[in-house]
């Protein structure tokens, strides 16, 4: 999150990470955009800690990144030294590298003293993703929800922002070298700007049509998406190519100062940065930086927001910039689930953000500076200590990350499924029949195992993917079967696969599969995926509707409830009623099956895996049944009018009438918070096999 300065000097190279900003020989020092960096890190470490929203002062940053970097390369590219890639990437590792590389180790470190065994393997992966500036990719594979701090979330979510610039640095030096080159060969150095004006005026472009049409689609892969973020960096770009030229009146630039300063203090309070951006909504805090970075572009007088940008105070915030945005965040989660809170008061954030600022001032001193001050001002000797300090954190960090896979990879348990279990010493689901009895036994799946206890169409690839639309069907249980039932939603009607295939399987029952990730059958216009839209749901959901009635199979199985949004309990949401008055319509009868507790502690998932490996046990891993389940089931009321709608509940086969365990009959019932493990299902088959007789007739 750091913009390149220049320092005062005729060759213009860059200056130490607080130093002010000189846009040209000729240009007076720009002390308000080092303050207008320290007010954006202010609203992003403030609506973290006690908002839990986006503020837009990363899109500002993104801005300035693209305005620093770009305008230091052209004036290397027109000087008489030239461009030399290799002295602006030793340039740029030294102000970047040193900070990050602390932040990580330490991040390493405390994972390993607070989080348990079962959560090493995605926060060592991420630790190296950010290393080598991927995160941002990871995250977006991982659908993240980054607008939410939770003691669930990483404790590196925030540095997706630093991949997206890391390899921004990359692509606009590649590219300005690639130019300037070409130019010159040609004789048209003077060319160079002009050309890059039209090709970045073009990637700019290109790039805001691609997020605008990637956030209508699938907006928690574009927030992370480099190509969708693209045009925030290259709008500050082509400001750098052409601000040089710029001299606007005093009202027009006071203007432009007093507008852009309120929409920065403004834009987190109005707009939800985290469900929108990087889509046309970001042009606010991306116009607001224009605005900024325009306002004190003229000569002579300046505005009473440019002069106020330029005080100390603002200015010393701006030089703990990158620091105090790489600390804020992991010291914010580990700090929340540390206290298992899902967020923090004034008093707490306050200590929050106050160790956050002292850690920041702290590496902005000891580890930034010495990498970024004039040789005599640093001993050489201390230099290289440091240097080999750092490399050796960063193997480490690699290593300790890598071996940990590895160890699990040799690890007989790792990714094998469960074979069949006795009964007599894995009761299961049967456990909570009165009068079975579950010996002391090993409890199965393992913490190792439960990752791959996964019903077959995950594991089969049928299931359509969260970012996919695609319809995929697959055959289970008597494929040569007459009578068939299709499996039809979210991975919620797929955990039950494991015990319909064995029903389907003895009864002589073909079980199709319908099944998408994130998306219960819908006929929403507009679903979501908790707080985000999930157009994709609606489109997938239409077909998935037209292929039943064609297909007119004789059963349709799905989940009937979730859990209440915003009160104890669960409920029935009535596009779920919608669909079953449409199933009515084709005269397809449905077996509606109430979905099973959802872990959580206060509304934060708590996996049941990573609570056990923590020292919990089955009853403090699990939840109390009347937190997360009403006391009837709310299908039985959203169905009284479709006679063709008969209710499953295999709430007791995972419940006690006081708890929902997390380990049950010696076997684990959740391979994460609100999924069950394959095993426990496969245990359940004799109570599953008795309702669903009774709802068909057929035995």
């Amino acid at each position: 999150m750091k913009p390149h300065h220049v320092a005062p000097s005729s060759t213009l190279v860059d200056g130490s990470p607080g130093g002010p900003v000189r846009l040209s020989a000729a240009l007076p020092y720009r002390y308000d955009l080092d303050g207008l960096r320290g007010i954006a890190i202010a609203l992003v470490v403030v609506y973290h800690v006690w908002f839990g929203r986006v503020s837009g002062g990363v899109d500002i940053f993104l801005v300035l990144s693209g305005f620093f970097f770009t305008g230091m390369l052209v004036r290397r590219v027109e000087s008489e030294a030239g461009l030399s890639g290799r002295s602006v990437l030793r340039r740029t590792g030294r102000r970047l590298l040193p900070a990050l590389v602390v932040v990580l180790a330490a991040t390493a470190i405390v994972t390993v003293l607070q989080r348990p065994f079962t959560q090493w393997s995605v926060i060592g992966d991420q630790l190296v993703a950010s290393l080598f500036y991927f995160q941002n990719w990871q995250l977006a594979h991982t659908a993240a929800d980054y607008a939410a701090a939770d003691a669930s979330v990483s404790p590196l979510q925030h540095l997706w922002s630093m991949s997206v610039q890391g390899q921004f640095y990359l692509v606009i030096l590649a590219v300005i070298a690639l130019v300037a080159w070409s130019l010159r060969r040609a004789g048209r150095v003077g060319m160079v700007r002009p050309t890059l004006i039209l090709l970045l005026t073009v990637g700019a472009v290109a790039s805001f049509l691609y997020a605008a049409a990637l956030v209508q689609v699938n907006q928690p892969w574009a927030y992370y998406d480099t190509g969708a973020r693209l045009w925030e960096l290259l709008v500050g770009a082509l400001l750098a190519l052409v601000v040089h030229r710029v001299n606007l009146p005093f009202p027009v630039r006071s203007a432009l100062a007093i507008a852009g300063f309120a929409v920065v203090l403004g834009c987190g309070f109005l707009i939800d940065g985290g469900a929108t951006f990087p889509g046309p909504a970001a042009l606010i805090p991306v116009g607001a930086a224009v605005a900024l970075i325009l306002a004190g572009t003229g000569i002579g007088r300046q505005s009473a927001v440019v002069t106020l940008l330029a005080t100390r105070p603002f200015v010393t915030l701006g030089s703990l910039a990158y620091s105090l945005y790489l600390w804020h965040w992991p010291v914010l989660i580990f700090y929340m689930f540390w206290r298992e809170r899902l967020s923090v008061g004034v008093l707490s954030g306050a200590g929050v953000i106050a160790v956050s600022l002292a850690l920041a001032w702290l590496t902005q001193r000891y580890v930034e500076a010495p990498f970024t001050e004039r040789r005599d001002v640093t001993p050489l000797l201390r230099l290289r200590v440091m240097t080999v300090l750092l490399v050796a954190a960063a193997v480490a960090i690699v290593a300790g990350a890598v071996g940990w896979n590895v160890r699990l990879a040799v690890d007989p348990e790792q990714g094998s499924r469960v074979e069949p279990l006795d009964p007599r010493t894995y009761p299961g689901a049967a456990s909570l029949v009165p009068g079975v009895f579950a010996p002391e036994a090993r409890m199965r799946p393992t913490l190792i195992e439960a990752s791959a206890d996964l019903p077959q169409p995950t594991l089969d690839g049928c299931i359509t993917g969260l970012m996919e639309e695609d319809v995929v069907t697959c055959t289970y249980g008597d494929p040569n079967a007459v009578r068939t039932i299709a499996v039809v939603g979210s991975s919620h009607a797929e955990h039950w696969m494991p015990a319909l295939d064995e029903i389907g399987k003895q009864r002589g029952v073909r079980i199709e599969t319908y099944l998408k990730a994130g998306c219960p059958l819908t006929t929403d216009t507009e679903p979501m995926l908790g707080d985000v839209p999930n157009p994709g749901c609606h489109d997938w959901s239409a077909e998935i509707l037209d292929l039943l009635r064609d297909d007119r199979p004789d059963w349709v199985f799905t989940t009937s409830t979730r859990p209440h949004p915003e009160d104890i309990g669960d409920i029935t949401p009535p596009d779920y009623v919608d669909v079953w008055h449409r199933l009515a319509d084709y005269g397809l009868p449905l077996m509606a099956m109430r979905d099973t507790p959802w872990l959580h502690d206060d509304g934060v998932p708590r996996s049941a895996v990573d609570c056990l490996a923590d020292g919990g046990d089955a009853d403090s891993c699990g939840m109390p049944r009347d937190e997360v389940l009403s006391p009837m089931n709310p299908t039985l009321d959203a169905a009284w009018d479709l006679p063709l709608v008969f209710p499953l509940d295999m709430t007791d086969a995972v419940c006690d009438v006081d708890v929902c365990r997390a380990i049950q009959g010696n076997i684990l019932v959740y391979h994460d918070s609100h999924h069950l493990s394959g095993t426990y299902v496969r245990s359940a088959v004799p109570e599953l096999d008795r309702q669903m007789g009774l709802a068909t007739g057929w035995w």
